[in-house]
């Protein structure tokens, strides 16, 4: 049965949202976070593991030490406080996809304390978000459900775990209630998973592929009357991996509280989940709370001391931050800031910067990745770095048409042979016979053909009106089969027109 909902710009006239959300964030290390089981994403199901990774009796954990230093590097990056010493502690339940029936987590003695992050939001203002706390712990292993809908247990007959990724080291971001961000509440929260994607990226600690759970958020929501008024009763939508499924979830969840509340009802504090099919959350189970986790040091493993010395360290190597960069790339290639949003929104500019070291201008890069590169990739339903095309390549184009063998049609068949996966931009122009028309001759007979044909237009053009042109030019470019220089064509054309 259908949910009731309220209109959303009614819910936030009459509530407050007031969201949290807990980003877990896969690292990249080769090795678990307790275990020397490598980690590699995509294996064979249950070939990642040792007896640690499957808690047998009589096995102890070693923690990873990379997996810590690129957790400190994260939190220095979210301007946490790093605590010099920290503590694992056993998180108790039963699940199927954890082998030991507790995860390893951090409790009360958290490696990363508070913090804050800086979102910048589409029209370029800036919107803080506290950070609680950035600890550490490993992931849990991978429930697939046979036999029902979309691979939910629902309807399923039975199910199959897969216990790699089970062990591998992740950091749990957990942000402070987040208040005052009204009815951008979704914005607020697409551009911080947005922002974090950037920085675990930036710092070369996490893939932060969302699509293959390297990145994921459990999304809190509750409403309240206003600012002065007690907090009310939260959801909380567990692993959605998609930033347009966070701003979905935060809009369909305000509007199925208010709507609940308008009619008198109560909104229970339980878990849901995310449907992409339906756009809508379904209840799960009733949360649960800290205490019923029976926390507690783990005690197999030491307290972790990182000195102030090697938080020192770990500073130094800090890499720029992507505010900072997309500042200096926005003067370095001079955008607009809406064309820096842009490439932002497009997840291109690394694309661009790429394309810019390897000879194309910042204009040209960018006019084919938010052009047709994008165009492609939506109707393929793929970013822009899963398509079959390099920087390198769109470069080469740039080249090829500023060499003057390519005009803009011919250099856009070529990008789309190289997308068909026809080859390199050469291959594809040698394949084609792709060519600008160089002959002056067979360029001066299609113009003078063109000007006959159309005797109305060559008298406008005469007369000084010029909107014309582009109707003798796209006779030439027939006449040539798209390969007649535009530029080439029309100074020929005013030629003529002056000598008549």
């Amino acid at each position: 049965m259908a949910e009731k909902l309220m209109k959303y710009a009614d819910a936030v006239a009459k509530y407050d949202p007031v969201f949290g959300l807990e980003v877990h964030v896969e690292l990249c290390t080769n090795t678990k976070l307790f275990c020397p089981a490598h980690i590699e994403f995509g294996g064979e199901p249950n070939t990642q593991l040792t007896p640690v990774s499957l808690g047998l009796p009589g096995s102890l954990p070693v923690v990873n030490k990379t997996a810590i230093d690129y957790a400190v590097k994260l939190g220095l990056a979210l301007h946490c406080k790093v605590n010099e010493w920290s503590q694992f502690a056993r998180k108790n339940y039963f699940y199927p996809d954890m082998p030991r029936d507790y995860q390893i987590s951090q409790y009360d003695k958290p490696l990363n304390g508070e913090g804050y992050l800086d979102v910048e939001l589409d029209d370029g203002s800036i919107f803080r978000v506290p950070i609680e706390r950035a600890h550490v712990e490993d992931d849990a292993g991978k429930n697939t459900h046979v036999g029902g809908a979309d691979g939910r247990i629902e309807g399923a007959d039975h199910s199959l775990v897969d216990y790699n990724r089970a062990g591998v080291p992740l950091v749990e971001i957990v942000t402070k209630p987040i208040e005052g961000a009204g009815a951008r509440t979704p914005e607020v929260a697409g551009a911080y998973v947005r922002a974090i994607r950037d920085i675990v990226r930036a710092l070369g600690i996490s893939h932060a592929r969302m699509e293959q759970g390297n990145m994921r958020a459990d999304v809190n929501v509750s409403l309240h009357a206003g600012p002065d008024a007690s907090l009310g009763t939260r959801s909380e939508t567990k692993n959605v991996n998609t930033f347009k499924g966070i701003e979905k979830t935060l809009t369909y969840e305000i509007r199925r509280q208010a709507a609940l509340l308008e009619s008198g009802g109560e909104v229970l504090q339980e878990t849901r989940h995310w449907d992409e099919s339906t756009q809508t959350t379904a209840g799960g189970r009733v949360k649960t709370d800290a205490n019923d986790y029976r926390y507690f040091p783990d005690p197999d493993l030491v307290m972790v001391h990182v000195t102030k010395d090697h938080i020192e360290e770990l500073k130094a190597q800090m890499p720029e931050m992507p505010r900072e960069r997309r500042a200096r790339l926005k003067k370095d290639w001079d955008f607009t800031d809406r064309q820096m949003q842009d490439a932002v929104n497009a997840d291109a500019v690394d694309l661009i910067e790429d394309t810019v070291k390897a000879g194309a201008t910042a204009a040209g890069a960018r006019k084919w990745w938010l052009g047709e590169i994008s165009r492609e990739a939506n109707a393929r339903g793929v970013s822009l770095q899963e398509l079959p095309i390099s920087a390198q390549d769109v470069a080469d184009v740039e080249q090829l048409i500023a060499d003057g063998k390519l005009n803009d049609k011919l250099a856009k068949q070529t990008v789309s042979g190289v997308l068909a996966g026809e080859g390199k931009p050469a291959e594809v122009v040698k394949k084609h016979g792709y060519q600008v028309v160089s002959d002056d001759g067979a360029l001066d007979a299609a113009v003078d053909q063109a000007l006959k044909d159309n005797p109305d237009i060559v008298a406008k053009l005469k007369g000084g009106n010029m909107k014309p042109m582009g109707a003798i030019i796209g006779a030439v470019m027939r006449a040539t089969k798209g390969q007649a220089d535009a530029k080439a064509v029309s100074k020929i054309v005013m030629e003529r027109i002056a000598k008549s």
